[in-house]
């Protein structure tokens, strides 16, 4: 079984620069852009972490060759 976890921006030092950067390139800082994110912040280490761990476990054990974003609603998808 393989799925990939495809994180967003995490509430750690560089999920906040990435935010500065991202921001900064539409004249936001950091807290603006993070905001915007439909969510309203960035993701706990925490959230990542149990989603990484019930891909693990048996509950998850008929989900195979998927992509989980854990990005809080940031990747707006096809439709």
């Amino acid at each position: 079984t393989i799925n990939n976890l495809l994180p967003g921006l995490f509430d750690t030092e560089r999920g906040r620069g990435a935010a500065a950067l991202i921001g900064g390139g539409s004249g936001l800082s950091a807290d603006e852009y993070i905001e915007t994110l439909p969510a309203g912040r960035l993701g706990m280490i925490d959230e990542f972490g149990a989603t990484c761990a019930f891909l693990c476990s048996q509950h998850a054990a008929y989900i195979t060759g998927q992509n989980i974003l854990v990005d809080g609603g940031n990747y707006r998808g096809t439709f």
